[in-house]
């Protein structure tokens, strides 16, 4: 594995591609005429949600040998994100998702990622053990262990921290990546193992512990031994447990654009929330906000917001 002495605040794990987003809202993609090209993939736009507000992170991932895979190196750079664990698959293509929008809540994706996407192709010779131990936070995904070797890999990352502060697993459950829903949840039940904070919506949960009740869920995920849970309910707002505190907070509204981001927002604002020491209740209301910002704008990656716009929103309710 390769050894180095060089740290980062936040190590993300999983799924780098590019997202082709139409510039037609309202019509399928059998009629768009025109697209936008943008950095892609849930764990990529975690990290460069995580790196606009000033932290240091890396990704861990891969990308093909084709101009898409060059595109997206050369992005990562450009978003202020380190792509020195990014390496090039000598065998597969660089994935493209396409979108369709039909707001405010219907956003179907259509995935190119077969025969593998290099992400998942990413083995334990990727990982700098050190790096990832002394890492302020380390952020999986559960699309990171629906294939080997990525799943290996990304146990060996979980390991490895020893359930350190702050070790998160994103459900991020995608079923058209899983062979059945069984088997995601016996390996998301592998990776909680190590978790020490889990974020997920109900549907997420209902894989994760088999439940979707916010509530239960929650009290689901710690008695698996996470010190946090975080439940995201959608129109409700979201709910969060720790064994000493519940804290619930209502949703930020907008008019919505493109939802797809706003999860990957929520993730990179609780990333800092949780490397800055802040209460629940702040990083809960800074992360729904931040969401709410991407929801409100056509890409994802180049959509994530500063702190000052959030703390603007937080400060004027506008």
């Amino acid at each position: 594995m390769t050894q180095t002495r060089t740290s980062h605040e936040a190590v993300v794990i999983g799924r780098l591609g590019v997202d082709i987003y139409p510039m037609q809202d309202g019509v399928g993609l059998e009629d768009v005429s025109t697209f936008g090209k943008y950095l892609g993939g849930s764990a990529a736009n975690v990290a460069v949600a995580g790196a606009r507000y000033g932290h240091d992170v890396a990704l861990v991932s891969r990308v093909g040998d084709d101009p898409f895979g060059r595109y997206l190196l050369r992005e990562l750079g450009e978003l202020d994100v380190s792509s020195r664990f990014v390496t090039v698959d000598p065998t597969y293509k660089t994935p493209v998702t396409f979108c369709e929008i039909f707001p405010p809540d219907d956003f179907p994706l259509y995935f190119y990622r077969e025969p593998k996407a290099p992400d998942l192709n990413i083995t334990e010779h990727d990982l700098d053990l050190g790096v990832i131990r002394s890492a302020g936070l380390l952020w999986c995904t559960v699309t990171g262990l629906s294939e080997e070797p990525s799943r290996a890999t990304h146990l060996t990352a979980l390991a490895a921290r020893g359930r350190i502060a702050h070790t998160v697993l994103d459900l991020d459950y995608r079923p058209m990546f899983w062979s059945s829903p069984e088997e995601a949840t016996k390996q998301v039940g592998a990776a909680l193992e190590y978790a020490t904070v889990a974020v997920g919506n109900r549907e997420e949960c209902q894989i994760a512990v088999g439940e979707t009740d916010p509530g239960r869920a929650a009290d689901a995920l710690l008695e698996r031994g996470v010190q946090l849970a975080i439940v995201k309910q959608g129109p409700r707002g979201v709910l969060a447990k720790t064994r000493d505190e519940t804290v619930e907070v209502p949703p930020h509204l907008v008019t919505v654009v493109n939802g797809l981001g706003a999860g990957d927002a929520f993730g990179g604002a609780v990333t800092h929330g949780l490397l800055e020491g802040w209460s629940l209740e702040r990083t809960l209301r800074f992360a729904n906000v931040a969401g709410a910002i991407v929801a409100s704008r056509r890409e994802c990656s180049t959509a994530m917001p500063t702190a000052p716009e959030v703390e603007s929103i937080i400060g004027t309710g506008h």
